[in-house]
């Protein structure tokens, strides 16, 4: 697939991307969904005691809304970018070309590790890096 833009910044997944015009607007709700806290205590109690991971849920619920750009979260995740092969990828790429709003992420620093945990919203993250690595990302992160 071939779209013109201006500044072509060179195939991700297929999908040309460009920093300058955007094919898809991204749009994204007030807030994480409710169903997005369960998700990152998964997550977290993966990586600390349950107690923990309770307290950083607790923390995510009432913390303010941020936001940062999707390049810079995932230098700070250390992660890597999941293509549109992954199905959750894929499902989030398509709610994006529809116009469909997507919830936020919920983010946490490791401090002792130098990184930021995606406790919830990797996938979302992926999808909207593949249209736009410069897209400003909504988020809570403690």
């Amino acid at each position: 697939m071939s779209v013109g833009f201006l500044v072509e910044c060179g195939p991700i997944n297929g999908r040309v991307l460009d920093s300058m015009s955007k094919q898809f607007a991204i749009k994204w709700l007030p807030g994480p969904d409710e169903h997005d806290y369960p998700a990152a205590s998964s997550y977290l109690n993966l990586l600390y005691p349950k107690k923990t991971a309770r307290a950083f849920v607790k923390k995510l619920k009432r913390a303010a809304m941020t936001e940062f750009k999707s390049k810079d979260i995932f230098r700070a995740s250390g992660l890597p970018l999941l293509g549109g092969n992954n199905s959750h990828v894929r499902k989030d790429q398509k709610r994006i070309e529809a116009g469909r709003k997507l919830s936020p992420l919920l983010l946490v620093r490791d401090e002792a590790h130098g990184k930021v945990l995606i406790a919830d919203g990797y996938h979302r993250l992926c999808a909207v890096y593949t249209f736009d690595e410069d897209a400003v990302i909504p988020c809570k992160i403690i």
